[in-house]
Order: C-alpha cells, then sequence, then structure tokens
C-alpha cells in the first residue's frame, strides 16, 4: 500500500454557467415580506416555515442578505408606526393595557420572524456586523413606540401616577405594572433607569419630603419612627412586585435620607418623646425601632450613643453626688445597680447587644463611679451587708448574680487598692463575729477578685480563712489538754496572722480575774506547741456571751463585746460605780469606755446600766447602777456598741493615708521592673508604662511616680543622663 502513489483531489466548477433569474431577489423578497406582515396580523397560521427559511437562506447564500436586512428594517418599522397610533389612540386605563398587548404581539411575531431569518442571523449579520434581528427588533420597539413623542411622556406619568395612588392606599393592578416595567427592563438598563428609575427617585423624594415634614409637626418620636419604618417596608415590598430589584438599595435610600437622615437631631432631642424620654420610661420597643433605623443612615447610631453617654454621665453624676443618696451606702450601690441592670436590659432587648452601646455604658459608669472617691468604701460596705444578712435564703444561683453584679462595680474603680482595704477590714469583722451568711459565698468572691486583679490582690484574704481554721484545730487542741476546764467559764480564741489581717491599734484593758487565769493557760498552751512566736491579745475586737440576774429573778444571757462585759463583771462586788472608777478599774481607751457605757445606759431596750444625771451622753461625772428594772422579751439580749456605719473624716483620713502609704512600694516596684527591662527610658514613657502597669489595681498619680523617681535616683536604683535631664538609666 505504502509504495502506491498519493492521489490528489480536485472539484472542479461546474462546465456551465449557472444564471440566476434577474428578478429572483424580488420575487423571494416579496415571498418573505407578505410572510411578515401576515405574522403581524396574526394568519401565521397559513404559513410553511419550512419554506419561508429555505428563501431567506437563499437570498444570503445568492448575496443578497443586504436587501434582506434593510426591507426587514423597513417592513417592521411601518408595522411599528400603525402599532404607535393604535396605542396613543388608547384612552384612560386602556393605555397600558394596549401597550402591554402590542408588546406582547410584537415579541411573539419577533420569534417567528427571528426563526425564518436564522440563517441569515448566524452568518450575514455577523461578518457585516450588523444588529442580531431580535435585538433590531427590541430597538425598533423603543424608537418607534417608547420614545415616541406621544406615548414617552404619557408612560412616565401614568406610571408615576399609579406609584402615588398605592402610597395614598389605594389598589392598583400590580400585574400590569409589573409586565410594563419588565417591558422597560428587558429593552435595557438605560432604558428602564432613564425612561422610569431616575424621574422615579426624584419624585419619591419630593414626596418623602413633604411627608415627612408633615409629620414630623404633629407626631411624636416613637409615632413617626413607626411612620417612617412602614414607608420603608412598602417600598422594599414595592420593589418585590413590580420594580427591578437593583431599585431597592436607590429607594431606601431616598427614604432613609428624607424620613430619617434630615431629622436625626430633631427626633433625637425631641420634647417629652425623643431618646432620653425613651430610655427613662424603658421604651424598649421604640428604642430598637429607632435603632433599626438609624443604623440605616450614616451616623446614625453615633448620634444615638452620643446622647444616650451624656444622659447616663448626667444622671450617674447626680446619683454619686447628691449628699442625700450617700447617707445610706448599700441604697447607694443599690442604686448604681439598679441603673446598670436598666441600661443592660436597653442594649439586649432594644440595641441588638450592640458592643459599641455596651463600651459607651461602661466608659459612662467608670467617668462617674470614680467622681465619688467613697465608692469603693460604699462598694465594700453593700457586700458587707449582703454577706452578713442580705443573702439569707437566698439561692445560690441568686447569690452567684449578685457578686457578679458586685464584680462588674467593682471593675469600674480605679482605686480597687481602697476597695481592697475596706474590704479586708469588713470581712475581718465579720469572720471574727462569726456573721457571715455563707462561708461558700465569701470564698466564692474572693475567687472573683483573684481572677480579676491576681493572686497577690487575695492572698491576705485568703490567709485570714486559713487562720480561722487553724484556731478551731488549736482550741480543740486546748480543751483536750486541760479536761479540768470543762466546768467553769468558756475560752474561744482566734489567733490571727499579723500580716494577713488588718492592722489594729493594741489596746489592752483589764480582764476580770476568771478570764485573765484562762487567757495565761492559752497562751503558756500555744506558746508550748508553737515556737518563735509572739501573742497580743486585740481585746477591742473580741464578744462575750454572760448570764444576769436582774431585780426580780428575771434571767437574761446578754451578748456583748470585751470592753462591755469588763464593765458589767464589776458590778458583781459593787452596786454604783462612777466614770473614774470604771476607767480606773478597766484602763479602757476613754473614747471606746464611753461608746461601751453609753450603749448599755443609754440605748432603749438594752439598757442593762442605770446612769445619773440621765443624758444620752457620757460625762466624767457620772454614777453608774444595775438597772434592776431591765425586761426584754428575749432571753438572749445583743447589746450592740454604739458605732457609726461609715467611717469618720479623720478615719477617712487614716485610711487614706495608709492607702497612700502602702502604694509607694508598690509604684517602685513597678519602676524597677519596667527599667530592669528597658535599661533606659525617658520621663514621659516611664509614667505611661507605670500607670498602665498599675491601672489593674489603681492609678497612679504622676506627681507621686515622679516622687518615687526621685527616691529610686537617692538609692542609686537609677541615675539620670548627664545631657539630657528628662532619661533615666537603670543601674545594675
Amino acid at each position: 500500500m505504502s509504495n502506491q502513489k498519493k492521489r490528489n483531489f480536485q472539484i472542479e466548477a461546474f462546465k456551465h454557467r449557472v444564471v440566476v433569474d434577474p428578478k429572483y431577489a424580488e420575487k423571494t423578497w416579496n415571498i418573505l415580506e407578505h410572510a411578515i406582515h401576515e405574522i403581524y396580523n396574526h394568519n401565521a397560521s397559513g404559513l410553511s416555515f419550512e419554506e419561508l427559511y429555505r428563501n431567506a437562506y437563499n437570498m444570503v447564500l445568492h448575496k443578497f442578505g443586504d436587501k434582506l436586512y434593510s426591507g426587514l428594517v423597513t417592513t417592521m418599522t411601518s408595522h411599528l408606526k400603525e402599532i404607535s397610533k393604535s396605542i396613543e389612540d388608547a384612552q384612560g386605563s386602556l393605555f397600558l393595557e394596549e401597550l402591554h398587548r402590542k408588546w406582547d404581539d410584537h415579541n411573539k411575531a419577533l420569534q417567528m420572524i427571528r426563526d425564518i431569518l436564522m440563517y441569515m442571523d448566524r452568518t450575514y449579520i455577523p461578518s457585516t456586523q450588523k444588529t442580531p434581528v431580535h435585538e433590531l427588533g427590541m430597538n425598533l420597539w423603543r424608537d418607534n413606540i417608547i420614545h415616541s413623542g406621544k406615548i414617552q411622556t404619557r408612560l412616565l406619568n401614568t406610571l408615576l401616577e399609579l406609584v402615588l395612588k398605592e402610597r395614598t392606599g389605594e389598589v392598583i393592578n400590580r400585574g400590569l405594572m409589573r409586565n410594563i416595567i419588565k417591558m422597560l427592563m428587558d429593552l435595557g438598563s438605560s432604558v428602564y433607569q432613564g425612561d422610569f428609575e431616575r424621574p422615579f427617585l426624584e419624585v419619591s423624594a419630593e414626596f418623602y419630603r413633604g411627608e415627612s415634614q408633615k409629620f414630623i409637626e404633629c407626631c411624636d418620636c416613637g409615632d413617626y419612627l413607626k411612620k417612617a419604618e412602614r414607608r420603608l417596608n412598602e417600598e422594599m415590598e414595592r420593589v418585590t412586585h413590580y420594580l427591578d430589584a437593583q431599585s431597592e438599595t436607590k429607594i431606601t435610600n431616598v427614604v432613609e435620607k428624607e424620613m430619617i437622615a434630615n431629622h436625626m437631631v430633631r427626633l433625637i432631642q425631641m420634647e417629652n418623646s425623643g431618646l432620653v424620654n425613651m430610655l427613662l420610661d424603658d421604651k424598649y420597643e421604640d428604642l430598637g425601632r429607632m435603632y433599626v433605623l438609624f443604623r440605616r443612615v450614616q451616623d446614625g447610631l453615633l448620634k444615638i450613643r452620643e446622647v444616650m453617654t451624656s444622659h447616663i454621665r448626667e444622671t450617674g453624676k447626680q446619683l454619686v453626688t447628691d449628699p442625700e443618696r450617700l447617707k445610706d451606702p448599700v441604697e447607694f450601690v443599690q442604686r448604681l445597680l439598679d441603673e446598670k441592670d436598666k441600661y443592660d436590659n436597653i442594649i439586649t432587648l432594644s440595641f441588638n447587644n450592640d458592643k459599641t452601646f455596651q463600651n459607651a455604658l461602661n466608659s459612662s459608669f467608670e467617668y462617674f463611679i470614680n467622681l465619688n472617691a467613697r465608692s469603693p468604701e460604699f462598694i465594700s460596705l453593700f457586700v458587707d451587708e449582703k454577706l452578713r444578712k442580705g443573702l439569707k435564703g437566698v439561692s445560690e444561683e441568686d447569690v452567684e448574680i449578685i457578686l457578679d453584679k458586685v464584680m462588674m462595680l467593682f471593675r469600674y474603680l480605679q482605686e480597687k487598692d481602697v476597695f481592697e482595704k475596706y474590704y479586708k477590714q469588713h470581712l475581718a469583722k465579720r469572720l471574727l463575729s462569726g456573721k457571715t451568711v455563707s462561708d461558700d459565698a465569701e470564698r466564692s468572691l474572693i475567687v472573683k477578685l483573684k481572677t480579676e486583679c491576681g493572686y497577690q490582690f487575695t492572698s491576705k484574704l485568703e490567709g485570714m480563712f486559713t487562720d480561722m481554721k487553724t484556731s478551731q484545730d488549736t482550741m480543740h487542741g486546748f480543751y483536750a489538754s486541760h479536761p479540768e476546764l470543762g466546768d467553769g467559764p468558756t475560752l474561744t480564741v482566734q489567733v490571727l496572722t499579723t500580716g494577713s489581717w488588718p492592722t489594729q491599734p493594741s489596746a489592752t484593758c483589764n480582764l476580770p480575774a476568771e478570764m485573765s487565769v484562762l487567757c495565761e493557760k492559752f497562751r503558756a498552751y500555744y506558746l508550748g506547741t508553737h515556737t518563735g512566736r509572739r501573742l497580743s491579745w486585740q481585746t477591742n475586737m473580741g464578744t462575750a456571751d454572760i448570764k444576769a440576774t436582774f431585780g426580780k429573778g428575771q434571767k437574761h444571757e446578754l451578748n456583748v463585746s470585751t470592753y462591755q462585759m469588763c464593765v458589767l463583771m464589776l458590778f458583781n462586788n459593787a452596786d454604783r460605780l462612777n466614770y473614774k472608777e470604771i476607767e480606773q478599774a478597766t484602763e479602757i481607751p476613754a473614747s471606746d469606755l464611753k461608746r461601751c457605757l453609753q450603749s448599755m445606759a443609754c440605748v432603749k431596750g438594752k439598757n442593762v446600766l442605770r446612769k445619773e444625771p440621765m443624758s444620752k451622753d457620757i460625762g466624767e461625772d457620772d454614777a453608774f447602777f444595775v438597772n434592776d428594772k431591765f425586761t426584754s422579751k428575749f432571753y438572749k439580749v445583743k447589746i450592740g456598741t454604739v458605732v457609726a456605719q461609715k467611717e469618720s473624716e479623720p478615719e477617712k483620713q487614716e485610711t487614706r493615708q495608709r492607702v497612700e502609704e502602702d502604694r509607694k512600694p508598690q509604684i517602685e516596684a513597678a519602676i524597677v521592673r519596667i527599667m530592669k527591662s528597658r535599661r533606659q527610658l525617658d520621663h514621659n514613657n516611664i509614667i505611661a508604662e507605670v500607670t498602665k502597669q498599675l491601672q489593674s489595681r489603681f492609678l497612679a498619680n504622676p506627681t507621686e511616680i515622679k516622687k518615687r523617681i526621685e527616691s529610686l535616683i537617692e538609692r542609686d536604683f537609677l541615675e539620670r543622663d548627664n545631657s539630657d535631664r528628662k532619661l533615666y538609666r537603670y543601674l545594675a
């Protein structure tokens, strides 16, 4: 096979010339033109589409494509001019119906014509870069119908009039509207936008401008927002029913601008119904609506946030600076918690839990809580009240909720170390008097404080609990080694580690002989079991239960302080004692003794002593007797010591001084830590870094930081740079 020669095939032209009938093109076009007329006149059923297709095919094949194309344009144009007249003649509501019907007819005709001229569409049109048949039909409809002088304006006005009718509550034929709008969209986005959308948006802006002006004059803020919301929803619904989906953003922008953006400030500040009134009256629904609507416009939420923040700061400032409200610390803190709950609810229910609003709320609370220097003390007093009695019978979950709320306020405090000072004092009193509602609640709060501020913050507090537990074990050991003490007075000692507990000035007093013997035995036992320790009695912190028999033989058990016990025991050996004798016998400090006598002689229902002359205050010449007429319906009577719940001014100054002293080593430690890692740093940066490091405990005063830097320079921890006095270097 491979040896055979390859054959070359060649196609030769016909030997004789093919002669085309000179009138072929004219005749063929006439057949096609007649067919187009028949199609437009709804008589297409008698046509042979196969024959027509072949005729069109042959015309293109014989190079008469140009005649075919131009003939098509002329024939279609003449038909569309007739259609235009019939549409123009349609009256009233029939105008759109006629337009839609003719558009339907034109589309069907166009489909048939395109099928007949398919060969021209595929070969002649691409090669000559003319417009394809379907697109040509659309363009001719646009130019001869939609853009005809008598139809264009009439069509736009009719459509806009129908939209206005719908806006004013009338029912319109949405199906017809949808069909006409779809026709404009099918003719191209430029037709839809130029012939309808742009004028529609302009008219809408004018409509809503007028309507919003009318509403804002006669409605309150809540009602206005409802109307604005309804209008927005109507426009979105209108888009889904008969407008282009891309028009939704444009029309909603118009409504937002005219009804919300242009009136934002006026709505927020509206008298008796604006944002502040909504906040005061907890109008969650109105606030939610305002949030949703204002979120749609630029800076809308910022405006709400600014007004809300200034309102919270203003009301908070009044709350923490009003002298009337500062009289009861527990009530003061409860008001803060109620205020926080109120705004938390608003942010959750109305503001979609928006983080920016939550941050604004937090910064507002931090601002006004720290305006009152006594906030740390009051929060500690609130905790004290709750853990003494306020949480009795409350479930564990509710206890946790209350403690979490307290922790939230604690986080806002800039002077957390001041809170720690007071908390330690109050905790000590609770533990020593056995007045805590629940050890679990106490420990839970300490765990929360530890999580928030670290181990250092709570190590001493945990040490206090350890001491209480150790003291119980010590007492068991003491009584086990002294079985002979079973019948006499009972002694319970709490041994407190000096560093863990709040420092108290140690004021001694002369204990009754029976108690002195017991105390000495305990001291001997304790020092015998623990080496290298020193015990000093804190009699000012103790309590006692003593049994007393009054005039007519009525017996009571009195719960008193150690000082009160010392005074009462003197009356076993005397009927009458004056102030000087009592002071001499007990050696109790004068201020404490006066308070102690006042609580036993001047408080109604607790007056186990009688004094002469009778007065509210204790004088140095007063004489005291056992009150034989004392009665109480209770067998056990608690006689408290007259004491202020809040600190007095000198005590406050003393606490503040102790806090300032405690801060000095912390500031110095922070400076050394920073300089050790940075080696050298300028003054402003040290201030900034130290403030940042210590802000979890307190807000460091720049003047104090400067003093501590000077102190460290004197002690050769740091040195100043010779050329730049504001630059410091660390000395290893």
